[in-house]
Order: C-alpha cells, then sequence, then structure tokens
C-alpha cells in the first residue's frame, strides 16, 4: 500500500508542533507561526478537522521576562508558562482570525486523562469543539503540573490526545526532516528513514534523547511516542516543521518524512487507556503458562498463574504483569489487593474464598480490563518485515 493510500481517508489530524519549531531568537517566530496558521487552513478547506498540540508557552515567557538558557526549577518553568500561555494564545487567534477560524484553548495534566470520567469529558468537550469547526489548541498545564501529574513532554501529551480524539493521523512537526539511521549532527552519512513498520528496540537505538533549550522532547521520545500511536492503529509523521506547506505535502501522499505504520491488532481506545495512560502501581509476576494465556490465548489472569507480587496497590489500581525474567506482557485492573494477592497467588480459583473468607471475583485481572502488550500481539498493516528502510 502505498503512502498516498494510507492517507486518503483521513478526516481528522492530530498536529503536535514543537517548541524548536515555533521560537527563534526574539521568542515566538511569527513568521513560522503563520506559515503553519496557513497549511491548517489549507487543511480545514479541504474538509480535515484538525486539532494543535502545541508548545511553545514556556519558550514565549522567557522571551518575555528576558531569560536565557533553561529554567533550572519547576516554579520558574511553571512561571514562565503563566506569562507565555496567553499570548502564545493570541497569536494563534490572531493568525487563525486572518481565515475567518476560531481557537479554543485546552490545558491538560496526566491526572485529567487517568480518570476515566474525566478523560470522558476532555473527549466530548473535544468532539464539540470540533463538531463546531473550532481549532482546538491542547498543551500540558505547565503552571500547575508537577513531576507525578507531567506527561513528560508534548510528544508524549499528543500520543494521548489521539487516543482521546481518535485522529486518523499524526504529524509531529519538529526541527529536523524525519528519523535518521544515525543522528545527523554527528555524522555527514546518516540518512532519512522514510519509512517504519514497526517500533522495534532497533528503532529506538537509533533516536537520539536530546532535547533543545526551549523544548523537552529529542527524537526518542518522538519514536516512543510513534510506538504508543500506531498501537491504536494510526499512521504517525515525523516531519520538518519550518518547511512551507508541509502539511498539504503530507496530505498529498509525498515522500514527507518518517511514516510510521499503524498496527493491524491495534487497541480498543480503552484497552490503550489502560496501556499507555495509567502509570502502574506494581508489578505481578506470572509463569510460562499464564503468559502464553494472556498472550496467546485472549484469557484472563487466574490466581494460579501468579508467583511474586511487588508494591502495595488497591482494587482497581492499575499492574503490570511481567514474565519470569521481568520483561513485561501485559497492564490492568486489578479485581484484588497487593495483600490479597500475596495470599491466594498460585491458588486455583476454587480455593480463593477459603483463604481469603470471600469470592468476589474469580480472576485477578478479567480479561476485558487487561491490555496484552506483548511483541506477539502488534502486527504492522502491511506484509513487509523491513524495519529500517533508509533512502538513498
Amino acid at each position: 500500500m502505498t503512502r498516498k493510500e494510507i492517507l486518503s481517508n483521513v478526516r481528522r489530524v492530530l498536529v503536535k508542533v514543537g517548541s524548536a519549531v515555533l521560537t527563534g531568537e526574539d521568542g515566538l517566530d511569527l513568521t513560522i507561526i503563520e506559515q503553519l496558521v496557513d497549511d491548517i487552513a489549507a487543511l480545514r478547506e479541504r474538509g480535515c478537522q484538525v486539532i494543535l498540540v502545541s508548545s511553545g508557552a514556556i519558550a514565549s515567557g522567557k522571551h518575555r521576562l528576558g531569560i536565557e538558557g533553561k529554567l533550572k526549577s519547576i516554579p520558574q518553568k511553571q512561571a514562565a508558562a503563566a506569562v507565555g500561555q496567553g499570548r502564545l494564545m493570541r497569536v494563534y487567534s490572531n493568525a487563525f482570525g486572518k481565515h475567518g477560524l476560531f481557537v479554543g484553548q485546552v490545558l491538560l495534566t496526566m491526572s485529567d486523562i487517568t480518570d476515566r470520567k474525566r478523560f470522558l469529558n476532555i473527549r466530548n468537550t473535544l468532539f464539540t469543539l470540533l463538531e463546531w469547526g473550532v481549532i482546538t489548541i491542547i498543551n500540558e498545564n505547565d503552571t500547575v503540573a508537577v513531576d507525578e501529574i507531567k506527561f513528560g513532554d508534548n510528544d508524549n501529551l499528543a500520543a494521548m490526545v489521539a487516543n482521546i480524539a481518535e485522529a486518523h493521523l499524526v504529524i509531529n512537526l519538529t526541527s529536523t526532516e524525519g528519523l535518521f539511521d544515525r543522528n545527523p549532527n554527528d555524522s555527514k552519512k546518516a540518512k532519512l528513514i522514510p519509512l517504519v513498520t514497526e517500533c522495534t528496540p532497533e528503532i529506538e537505538a537509533v533516536a537520539t534523547e536530546e532535547g533543545t533549550s526551549v523544548g523537552r522532547g529529542g527524537m526518542k521520545s518522538k519514536v516512543l511516542a510513534a510506538k504508543k500511536v500506531t498501537a491504536f492503529g494510526i499512521p504517525y509523521i515525523i516531519a520538518a516543521g519550518r518547511h512551507p506547506g508541509v502539511l498539504r505535502e503530507i496530505l498529498d501522499g509525498k515522500e514527507t518524512g518518517t511514516l510510521f505504520l499503524p498496527m493491524e491488532n491495534h487497541f480498543s481506545s480503552r484497552k490503550y487507556w489502560i496501556a499507555f495512560t495509567l502509570r502502574a502501581r506494581g508489578r505481578i509476576f506470572i509463569d510460562e503458562g499464564a503468559k502464553t494465556a494472556l498472550v496467546e490465548e485472549g484469557k484472563s489472569l487466574l490466581p494460579s498463574g501468579v508467583t511474586q507480587v511487588e508494591g502495595d496497590f488497591a482494587l482497581g489500581d492499575p499492574v503490570t504483569c511481567v514474565d519470569p525474567a521481568g520483561n513485561p506482557i501485559a497492564k490492568g485492573l486489578v479485581n484484588y489487593s497487593a495483600d490479597e494477592i500475596r495470599k491466594i497467588m498460585g491458588l486455583k480459583t476454587a480455593k480463593i474464598e477459603q483463604v481469603l473468607g470471600y469470592k468476589d471475583y474469580d480472576e485477578i485481572i478479567h480479561r476485558d480490563n487487561l491490555a496484552v502488550v506483548a511483541k506477539q500481539t502488534l502486527k504492522p498493516k502491511t506484509d513487509e518485515r523491513a524495519v529500517l528502510s533508509p533512502s538513498s
């Protein structure tokens, strides 16, 4: 299947743009922002709905306050974001206004989407804004976010929002042309990889973790975000954000940037939420028989397959299931607490009530609340098996 065929049915696009694209020596690069807005307006004229995940608030605030270099503390970053977010939205509002388009701002923290009710409320709000034709601009709520409720960077935030909004395509606009087979800053022999069929450890290894003075995420975070997005069945493209008309070129099917193919056996929205949004509160070690039951047969996790429990978690908490070697197999919502599981692990289901004095569930984790992340379950939507496809 050609790139043009893959993108032919795209009607809802999530565009993530980083600080390295939006900022220049004088803070926000207004020329680049106008160029980006023109591109998004062109997609709208084609009938595409667009959601924008935009960095730039902290960089804008730093410039307004005359601060150079990296900020050293969370309060400094939060204060800079408080100053810069309003200006960033004003710039976008003015630019989109020239095309007769309205903008809406949504600021999120991790806790907003780990709570299932708030997750669904956000989803309903986004769908309403899309229905009204509003360009939704999303950013992390840096003014209140601390380590426990941070997404880490806007690459991860965009991956989460792609699930919430049920996007058909995610485009990550960055300061490079895409993913290279080695760091282009260190080697003139570096070649662009136009196609990634599967996010393997080899692919992750060629991506660097280097950020910039105005951005948190390097190429590594973009590849990890691609892994999450494609697991939900959405194609993902990394491309040069400063290239004029880059969004139109991508939707035209041109070989622009790096395309990550979506997985064929992808997660449902809820299981994606469990696998990639919720943070595990502990680990459950399972034996090889339980691993086969979960990965190959799609069954629930029973007490008999559990060999060890780590952490202190309660009923309903997200917990990672690992094989005897400690490799992650699945993540799910447990039906029993850590202490309860320690008492019944290795036992047959019939023994639960005898040991605990009650039996609310047969399963430690029911398959409906279990997202299997083992490699065997995810296959790319193509017969091609090449992982690296460098351009000539």
